[in-house]
């Protein structure tokens, strides 16, 4: 039984549905040949006037990457620059430090020689200098 009406309610509702889909359909009215060719003219010169501002664009993005390209370029160029500067501060810092450190090894070779010099003419001196309770 159930399934009955569940086919009854189905073709029922088919039979409403389908002739207002029917209706739904606009017939389009007749293109004579003579309109069809003014419209595919219309459509061409379009086309070109698109294809044109298409290269006009195309040009002017090939100019802005010019000048991107140019601007990197520059930047390049500028941090070479800065590179190199910031290396030749560097060596000379290092050879200030190198310097410095060679003359310091120098004065420590020095003060170690004037040190023993000074203790051997000390010892001289003692040797020399009579005994405390002669003089």
């Amino acid at each position: 039984m159930m399934k009955k009406n569940i086919i009854i309610v189905t073709l029922i509702i088919t039979v409403l549905i389908l002739p207002s889909l029917l209706f739904a359909i606009e017939t389009a009215p007749r293109i004579s040949d003579r309109e069809i060719v003014e419209r595919l003219t219309r459509l061409e010169e379009g086309q070109k006037s698109l294809e044109r501002r298409f290269d006009d664009l195309r040009s002017e993005m090939n100019g802005r990457f010019e000048a991107v390209d140019k601007r990197f370029d520059m930047l390049q160029w500028m941090l070479g620059l800065f590179i190199t500067i910031v290396l030749v501060i560097l060596g000379f810092v290092l050879r200030m430090q190198w310097q410095m450190n060679r003359r310091q090894t120098q004065m420590e070779t020095t003060l170690e020689t004037h040190k023993d010099e000074i203790a051997f003419l000390k010892g001289l001196i003692e040797k020399l200098l009579p005994p405390k309770g002669v003089l």
